[in-house]
């Protein structure tokens, strides 16, 4: 009896140690995101984009859909600036010296992998959509546990074949992002657009301009869809950026190209979008390619164990 007067004695004590230990614990925030889309403008300059004040070539964008959004001014690729690391960086949450010809996967698991196995989700609830057929190796790695587990479906390069099909126009993207979004609904989509890089490359700058102007207008028409749709309808975060920029003017052969870490090559744009952000908002804090996947790890409650990458914070609402 004496023992057990003790230890209901102590039974205040024992609840106010427990509630001193729990009232720490912070349950995770609730979301209204469902789905993510990232859009991916591969090769354009800032300077041709946010950067400009004319916004000539971005004016869905700037008109449209900045009132909607989050505008970060101050946004880089701290990486290799070329297509696959850039998109490798986005996709995994990882910067990586890795192949820019799409013959390597990346080391550490994708987002699409860790997301599926987190949910138990099928492959078609994720997706690669990409002109450059190369931008498939993104849904894999290399790392022994996971290759070839996970992965999301693909539909990359010319007839979707892949990384080593080439590279198909981005209006045949365009038209195959709309169908796969509306068949599948799927829940974490990257998609690539490849014009202002290939005509940049070219010298062509009143393609590389033009370029960017029709991927303007294809992220307003599928911002515009997942608006109505009647599944991704205020469930929908869509993030638009780029995978690297070019050449600042005055830099080696200037817009033609890129690959350095002058400003033109790693200051790129940022534009998000969904339920969960703030609207007709500009921000300035300094941000990078790797918070992208960390931010969408965040929304859709999976964790990318070991990334650097951190949350956008001033993306949301209060």
């Amino acid at each position: 009896m004496f023992e057990m007067n003790k230890i209901i004695g102590l039974f205040p004590m024992l609840v106010f140690i427990f509630a001193s230990c729990t009232k720490d614990i912070v349950e995770p925030r609730q979301y209204d995101t469902e789905h993510v889309i990232v859009i991916v403008m591969d090769g354009p300059r800032y300077s041709e984009t946010w950067g400009d004040p004319s916004h000539q070539n971005i004016p869905r964008m700037a008109n449209d859909l900045a009132p909607k959004g989050v505008i970060n001014e101050q946004f880089f690729s701290y990486g290799e600036t070329f297509t696959v690391p850039g998109h490798t960086a986005i996709g995994s949450g990882f910067y990586q010296d890795i192949s820019n010809g799409g013959t390597e996967f990346p080391q550490h698991p994708s987002i699409f992998q860790l997301w599926r196995a987190a949910n138990n989700a099928p492959q078609n609830k994720s997706w690669v959509i990409a002109s450059k057929g190369k931008v498939e190796v993104i849904g894999n790695c290399s790392n022994p546990n996971w290759l070839n587990q996970f992965l999301p479906s693909s539909d990359c390069g010319i007839d979707g074949g892949g990384a080593s099909s080439g590279y198909r126009k981005d209006s045949i993207t365009f038209e195959n992002t709309l169908n796969i979004l509306a068949t599948h609904h799927p829940n974490l989509t990257v998609i690539n657009f490849r014009e202002p890089d290939y005509s940049g490359h070219m010298c062509d700058w009143q393609a590389y301009s033009q370029g960017i102007k029709d991927i303007d207008n294809y992220i307003y028409e599928i911002i515009n869809f997942v608006e109505t749709d009647s599944i991704y309808q205020g469930k929908t975060t869509v993030f638009v950026t780029n995978d690297h920029g070019r050449h600042t003017d005055g830099v080696a052969d200037g817009f033609c190209s890129h690959g350095d870490p002058c400003d033109g090559c790693q200051h790129i744009n940022l534009y998000a979008f969904g339920p969960d952000f703030k609207k007709n908002t500009i921000v300035s804090t300094e941000r990078e390619l790797i918070d992208i996947p960390v931010t969408i790890a965040e929304l859709l409650h999976f964790e990318i164990p070991s990334s650097n990458g951190k949350i956008m914070t001033e993306l949301f609402k209060e």
